[in-house]
């Protein structure tokens, strides 16, 4: 169970820096790329960020599944869990949608959005790594 509960706390950590990096470097500098290059660059950063996001999300997720079933009780743990989910339904029905418009081409009004939905991501992700760190 230990070992669970790490890679746990490695993949929420992770994905901590991350989604800070993505809101603070990443998002902003869209607007930078110009449109010429727009199409392209966006394309290569969905690929590229999604092999490093996709399998750090699907390991918190898995792992948090496991330790509930596995009987963790953990109030810090269970109080993270609506962040993880809320953390999923963003990312689903609120970025991959702006990421599709973006997609065929910069669109000032979605990339706004984009950056300011993704704090909720950023406030949530960060909140449970401060319940992660806080559990027993």
């Amino acid at each position: 169970m230990e070992w669970l509960l790490s890679v746990h706390h490695a993949a929420t950590w992770a994905l901590v820096g991350l989604i800070w990096t993505i809101q603070i470097v990443h998002y902003p500098l869209l607007a930078q790329v110009g449109r010429e290059h727009f199409v392209d660059y966006h394309r290569r950063h969905t690929r590229q960020i999604t092999l490093v996001v996709g399998p750090l999300m699907l390991a918190e997720l898995a792992t948090a599944v496991l330790l509930v079933l596995a009987g963790t009780r953990d109030p810090w743990l269970l109080a993270s869990l609506p962040l993880l989910a809320l953390n999923w339904i963003s990312t689903w029905f609120v970025q991959i949608p702006l990421h599709n418009t973006l997609a065929t081409g910069f669109n000032a009004h979605a990339h706004r959005r984009l950056v300011t939905t993704n704090w909720w991501r950023t406030a949530a992700w960060s909140a449970r790594g401060i319940c992660i760190m806080m559990m027993g």
